[in-house]
């Protein structure tokens, strides 16, 4: 028998899959619309000249772009996990998993992250735990699915609009313990709230060194956790956070020190170079593809991610740049809105 609280953790899994869906709108605006790459009438280049690959660590990803955390610990979203490591195998992309403390908790769901590996016994696969929870935890997550990586995501404005959530944040001391013992890399990765300058500092001082600035701009946990609320309280947070862009911008004075991966309202494969332009190493993209899985399943899902590789490859030759270090000098207007974000933050380009 499944307990109350163990039913009530999955349901909730299912809710935000389905509100998360409800409010997707593909092309809503964000902050990259505020970026313009300069247009190269002769870029002398040929498409297959262009490298679009990257490195997270020691690690060579062949494509600059990975299926960022999404779902599992229930039954419906255990299928839609089968159906995303489906997209990864046929793709070659990183992909990485929803929370798994739910099946820390109750070990009756970890068939709901396992499934991944079924699928995709061979490629990048990166765990997920809240922040919160201890180093046991985190190995415990790693081996459910043999990850070669862990997410910790920090979700403070999630929980404090999340009807159960926590409201306890103390946080910094075991993200250290986690970092300084577990045997793979570990990325502290926000919910869609974005990283400040000063975080980024916090998390280089307890030996930090990757971070996702997951910014606001794509799915909105304010609106997702708001709609799970009989008094609906929260509805004047929805702005809350720094952009995927203006996080980026923090990032400036951490990139050669921290690796730096994107996420958060990434519609499209010329958002993702603008990501890279803005100097992450690598793009997560959540939202997009989980609409994609669930209007059109997992073959044709591949289908549209192999076509993302090959467009952001002619994109880059549009541009006349080889590779991702290149694409980083290359010349980008920036809107009045966005240099007042950077005039105000004191910080530069």
């Amino acid at each position: 028998m499944v307990r109350p609280k163990q039913s009530i953790q999955s349901h909730r899994k299912d809710e935000h899959v389905f509100l998360a869906e409800k409010f997707h709108e593909e092309m809503r605006q964000n902050d990259f619309d505020g970026l313009r790459f300069i247009h190269q009438s002769l870029p002398e280049i040929a498409i297959a000249d262009v490298d679009i690959s990257t490195q997270f660590g020691p690690n060579h990803w062949d494509s600059p772009f990975y299926i960022n955390g999404m779902t599992g610990g229930s039954q419906q979203t255990k299928k839609i996990n089968a159906q995303l490591a489906q997209v990864a195998q046929i793709t070659g992309l990183p992909m990485a998993t929803g929370s798994q403390s739910v099946a820390v908790k109750d070990p009756s769901l970890v068939d709901t992250f396992t499934i991944i590996r079924e699928y995709n016994p061979e490629g990048f696969v990166l765990g997920n735990i809240g922040a919160g929870n201890d180093l046991a935890v985190a190995q415990q997550a790693v081996a459910m699915t043999n990850a070669n990586a862990l997410e910790i995501h920090v979700n403070t404005t999630q929980e404090i609009v999340m009807p159960e959530g926590d409201r306890q944040f103390y946080w910094l001391d075991q993200i250290a313990e986690i970092v300084d013992q577990l045997t793979v890399p570990v990325i502290v990765k926000e919910v869609g709230f974005g990283m400040s300058a000063e975080t980024m500092a916090q998390l280089q001082s307890i030996g930090v060194q990757a971070i996702d600035i997951s910014g606001r701009g794509g799915t909105n946990f304010v609106t997702i956790e708001n709609e799970r609320r009989h008094d609906k309280a929260y509805d004047y947070l929805e702005g809350w956070g720094q952009s995927t862009v203006e996080s980026l911008f923090e990032s400036q004075g951490f990139q050669n020190d921290l690796t730096i991966l994107a996420s958060g309202g990434i519609r499209n494969p010329l958002d993702v170079i603008k990501a890279l332009r803005l100097g992450a190493t690598a793009v997560g993209v959540s939202g997009q593809f989980l609409h994609m899985i669930l209007k059109d399943g997992p073959t044709v899902t591949a289908e549209k991610l192999l076509a993302w590789q090959a467009q952001i490859q002619a994109i880059m030759a549009m541009l006349g740049v080889h590779n991702l270090t290149e694409l980083k000098q290359a010349p980008l207007i920036v809107s009045p809105e966005l240099r007042h974000y950077l005039n105000e933050r004191h910080l530069t380009l």
